[in-house]
């Protein structure tokens, strides 16, 4: 099996930043049609405008949270991997998958997008990648790869879940 790789999914992020460049223009254009307040010194108005530039942090920071979080899901197990200064990754063999659950709140539903948890046995047993488009679908090819695993072993001797 080719390796797969499984990443959370960029359509909130582009939808923030849809919101924030209408913020943006919003601002500006309200700015430069309409007198600004005498409250405001005049030497900050023509800044006024661009500080909306500040909710650009916001999908900045949440695209590079979902581009440094991937799953890859070899041949007989998966890699988890977060961070970007700090790195974390964790394998798991896709013997020991016990549960894989998927969950959806209604917005996810409908752009099909959703959260997907993969249960093992051990102390730290879930591990949880959110916001993943087709979550279904890679829910049951994580379970069919994990039966897979179970049915046959590496060396191609047939294993017994125990």
């Amino acid at each position: 099996m080719a390796e797969t790789v499984i990443r959370p999914t960029l359509k909130f992020v582009y939808l923030g930043y849809f919101l924030v460049i209408v913020v943006v223009v919003g601002a500006v254009l309200a700015f430069t049609r309409f007198p600004m307040p005498s409250a405001i010194p005049s030497s900050w108005q023509p800044w006024i405008p661009w500080a909306s530039l500040v909710l650009l942090i916001w999908p900045v920071r949440r695209h590079l949270r979902n581009r440094l979080t991937k799953m890859t899901i070899l041949d007989d197990k998966l890699r988890y991997e977060r961070g970007f200064f700090n790195r974390s990754t964790r394998t798991i063999p896709l013997a020991k998958v016990q549960d894989v659950t998927v969950y959806q709140r209604i917005g996810q539903r409908l752009f099909d997008v959703g959260d997907l948890s993969i249960e093992t046995a051990g102390e730290a047993s879930r591990e949880t990648i959110f916001n993943i488009d087709r979550p279904k679908e890679v829910a049951d090819i994580i379970n069919e790869c994990s039966q897979r695993g179970i049915a046959q072993g590496a060396d191609g001797t047939t294993l017994a879940r125990g």
